[in-house]
C-alpha cells in the first residue's frame, strides 16, 4: 500500500494505492496548514479556513456596508432629529461624533478579538449587536439616549468590520483575493454615497410616520438577514497562536484616538474650549506612550494590540501613507458637497443624494476594473487614477464658478462627479491591496483593523479640517468661492498622492 499526497486549492487529497491489486481509495481531503503543508493531525490548521464561497463573500460585504452606510445616512436626518428631540447643535454633533469615535477607537481591538476567538464568531456578534443598537437608536425617547445608542452602535460596528477584511485575507488566495478586495473597496465608496441617497429617501418618505427614525430602524431587518446568511456561509478562521489581552495598550490606544478625534469633531462647534486644546496637545504624548508599550510587549514576547512589526513592513507603511490624502479628501468632499448642495443650491435631501449617483456608479465600475488596470500598469495605476480624480475636481470647480446659479443642476454636475468616482474607485481598491499584501495571515485581524482605523480616523480628520476651512471661508468669500478653494486644497492632496505613487514598486502584491 502506497500513500500519495496531492496538493490542490489549499487542501491535500490523500490517495491510498494498493500495488498488488491496483485498487485505490481516496481519503477525505485534509486541509493544508499555512505554507501549503497538511496539518499533521489531519485537522484544519487555524489559518487554513475553508474557501470563501460567493454567498459568504456577499454576506460579509453586506456586513461591511452596514456601518459605512450608517455613518453617513444620519447626516440628512439631523434637522429632523433636532426638531423632534429638541436637540442642541452640540448634542447633534455628539450624535455623529459619538459613533465615529467609538468606531475608530475599537476597530483594532475588534480585529484582535477576531484573531483570538474566531472571526466568524465576532462577525456574528457584531451583526447582532448592530441590529439591536440600531433599534435602540430608532426608538430613542430623547437626544442623549440617542447619543448613547450611537456610541454603542459604533462599538458594534468595530466588532463587525475588521472581520470582513480578515476573513477575505485568510480564506482567499491569488486572483480571488484580488477581486474580493476590489469589491470591498467598491462597497466602501458606494456605501457612503448610498447612505446619503437612502437617508434622503427615508426621511422624505416618512414611512408610517417614523420620520428620521426610519434611517435606523431599516438596519434591523437587514442585520437579521445578514445574520442568517452568515451562520450558513461564512467560514471561520483565527490566528494560529491565541494571544493574551493587551489591556495597557488598549487603554493607551483608545486614549490617543479620543484625544485626537473628539476635539477635532466637537471643538469647532463648541468654540474651541480649553479642554479641546489640552486634549489635542496630549494626543502626541499618549501616542508616544502607546508606541513604547507596544514595542516593549513585542520585544518581551507579549501580545501587543498593534504589533509594531506590522509597521515595519514596507507595504503596510506605504499603504497607510497613501490612505491619508485618499480618505481625508473624500470625507471633506462629502461634507462640503452636502452643505453646498442643500444650503447654497437649495436641493432637498433627496435631490442632493440623487445628485451623487453618477459618482457612486462610476466608483463601483472603476473598482471592478482596478485589478485589470493594475495588471497592465502596476503601481502607476494609482498615478493615473489620481490624475483622473484631479481632472474631475477641476471640472467641478470650473462648473461651479462659471455656471449661473439657477443652471446648476444634477445633470450639469454629473461629468465632474463621474470622473471623481472613477479615481476614487481605483484608489480605495489599491489602498487595501497594498496594505493587506504585506500582512501575514496570522495577523490579518490586526492588519485589517489598522487599515480600517486609519480610514476612519482620516474620515474624521477630513471633515474636521476641510469642513472647518470651508465654513470659516463662507462668510468672507461666499459659498461658491469657498467650495472652489476646498476643491483646490483636495487637488493639492491628489498631487501629493501621485508623487507618492511614483515611489511605489511597479509591481503590486
Amino acid at each position: 500500500m502506497k500513500r500519495l499526497w496531492y496538493q490542490a486549492d489549499g487542501s491535500t487529497t490523500v490517495v491510498l494505492v494498493n500495488l498488488t491489486n491496483s485498487t485505490a481509495h481516496v481519503l477525505k481531503p485534509t486541509p493544508a496548514a499555512p505554507g501549503g503543508r497538511p496539518a499533521q493531525d489531519g485537522r484544519s490548521a487555524p489559518d487554513a479556513a475553508p474557501a470563501l464561497t460567493p454567498l459568504g463573500l456577499v454576506t460579509i460585504l453586506l456586513g461591511a456596508a452596514l456601518p459605512m452606510i450608517d455613518f453617513f445616512i444620519v447626516n440628512v436626518a439631523l434637522p429632523s432629529i433636532e426638531a423632534d428631540l429638541h436637540a442642541s447643535p452640540a448634542t447633534l454633533e455628539m450624535v455623529v461624533a459619538g459613533y465615529a469615535v467609538a468606531y475608530a477607537v475599537l476597530l483594532v481591538l475588534g480585529g484582535r478579538l477576531g484573531d483570538t476567538y474566531g472571526r466568524r464568531r465576532l462577525f456574528l456578534w457584531g451583526v447582532a449587536a448592530f441590529g439591536v443598537t440600531s433599534l435602540a437608536c430608532g426608538l430613542a425617547p430623547g437626544a442623549w439616549w440617542l447619543v448613547g445608542a450611537r456610541v454603542a452602535q459604533g462599538a458594534a460596528s468595530a466588532l463587525m468590520l475588521p472581520q470582513v477584511l480578515a476573513t477575505i485575507h485568510a480564506t482567499t488566495r491569488g486572483e480571488r483575493r484580488t477581486k474580493a478586495v476590489a469589491l470591498y473597496g467598491s462597497v466602501g465608496g458606494v456605501s457612503i454615497v448610498l447612505g446619503q441617497v437612502l437617508g434622503g429617501v427615508l426621511v422624505s418618505a416618512d414611512l408610517a410616520g417614523t420620520g428620521w427614525r426610519a434611517v435606523f430602524l431599516v438596519n434591523a431587518p437587514v442585520a437579521v438577514a445578514a445574520l442568517l446568511c452568515a451562520v450558513r456561509s461564512v467560514p471561520d478562521s483565527r490566528a494560529e497562536q491565541p494571544t493574551r489581552s493587551d489591556i495597557g495598550g488598549t487603554l493607551l490606544f483608545a486614549a490617543s484616538l479620543i484625544a485626537l478625534l473628539l476635539p477635532l469633531t466637537e471643538g469647532r462647534a463648541a468654540g474651541w474650549p480649553l479642554w479641546s486644546v489640552l486634549s489635542l496637545a496630549a494626543a502626541p504624548f499618549l501616542a508616544w506612550a502607546f508606541a513604547r508599550v507596544e514595542l516593549r510587549a513585542e520585544r518581551t514576547g507579549g501580545s501587543p494590540l498593534l504589533p509594531p512589526s506590522l509597521l515595519r513592513e514596507p507595504g503596510v507603511r506605504r499603504g497607510l501613507t497613501i490612505g491619508l490624502p485618499i480618505f481625508t479628501g473624500f470625507a471633506g468632499w462629502m461634507f462640503v458637497s452636502a452643505v453646498t448642495l442643500q444650503q447654497w443650491l437649495g436641493f432637498s435631501p433627496l435631490k442632493a443624494g440623487l445628485t451623487l449617483i453618477p459618482m457612486g456608479v462610476a466608483q463601483f465600475a472603476a473598482s471592478m476594473l482596478a485589478p485589470r488596470l493594475v495588471t497592465r500598469l502596476g503601481s502607476r495605476a494609482l498615478t493615473v487614477c489620481a490624475a483622473v480624480h484631479g481632472a474631475g475636481l477641476a471640472i467641478l470647480a470650473l462648473t461651479v464658478l462659471w455656471t449661473p446659479w439657477a443652471s446648476l443642476s444634477p445633470l450639469v454636475l454629473a461629468p465632474g462627479l463621474a470622473l471623481c468616482g472613477v479615481g476614487q474607485g481605483v484608489q480605495l481598491a489599491l489602498y487595501y491591496r497594498i496594505v493587506l499584501a504585506a500582512v501575514p495571515a496570522s495577523k490579518a485581524g490586526a492588519g485589517s483593523g489598522l487599515a480600517a482605523t486609519v480610514q476612519q480616523s482620516c474620515l474624521a480628520l477630513g471633515v474636521a479640517t476641510l469642513g472647518s476651512l470651508f465654513l470659516a471661508m463662507v462668510p468672507g468669500l461666499g459659498m461658491r468661492d469657498a467650495f472652489a478653494v476646498v476643491l483646490a486644497v483636495q487637488l493639492a492632496g491628489l498631487v501629493g498622492l501621485a508623487l507618492l505613487s511614483l515611489r511605489l514598486p511597479r509591481g503590486l502584491g
